[in-house]
């Protein structure tokens, strides 16, 4: 088998891995919804790779996913070359996305942190900082959960080992819960 077919052949078992995360797709697009429709935002972050992603996240409710239809505040934490290194300077590295947190949060706000080994120290602070705020969070983990496992409201855990098949799962997921909530989103 070449590795091209051993790549696909494992994209392919990761992605079928995910239907055990039907519940918990449904109930993170269920949050996502209900924070829109409350006039709520939602607010994610990631690092590397899973930084690209939150920022496609996020432009999908301000811009448009599917259909033209009025903007929806989602706040992408990584986008501020300023001020993350700001933060990192000032403070440290690991409080760059709880910082925003608590600098923008509001009741009613929605938390999203993605991180595919679920080691990331600013993922783990962020959800710490969602819970000591009583906001609602989505955790996009990979491996084990790592040590961000069990601080979110909704975890959506990949069971891989190959961080690029994780951060594909993550891209997948992100779309469905925009599919899952798009239609319902006012025109």
């Amino acid at each position: 088998m070449s590795h091209v077919q051993a790549s696909i052949a494992q994209a392919v078992k990761t992605i079928e891995s995910l239907r055990d995360l039907d519940d918990s797709i449904m109930r993170a697009a269920a949050l996502v919804k209900d924070c829109l429709g409350k006039g709520g935002k939602l607010m994610a972050c990631g690092n590397g790779g899973s930084a690209a992603d939150v920022s496609d996240f996020t432009t999908e409710y301000v811009c448009r996913f599917l259909n033209d239809r009025q903007p929806f505040p989602a706040i992408n934490l990584t986008a501020d070359g300023g001020l993350l290194t700001a933060i990192g300077n000032d403070y440290v590295f690991d409080e760059v996305f709880a910082r925003q947190v608590r600098a923008f949060a509001r009741a009613g706000d929605v938390v999203i942190g993605v991180s595919t080994s679920g080691r990331s120290k600013n993922i783990v602070r962020v959800l710490e900082e969602a819970n000591r705020l009583k906001l609602q969070s989505i955790a996009l983990l990979g491996k084990d959960g790592g040590d961000a496992k069990g601080l979110a409201t909704v975890e959506l855990v990949v069971p891989s080992q190959v961080t690029a098949r994780i951060q594909e799962a993550h891209k997948f997921m992100l779309h469905v819960i925009c599919e899952l909530v798009d239609p319902s989103l006012k025109k």
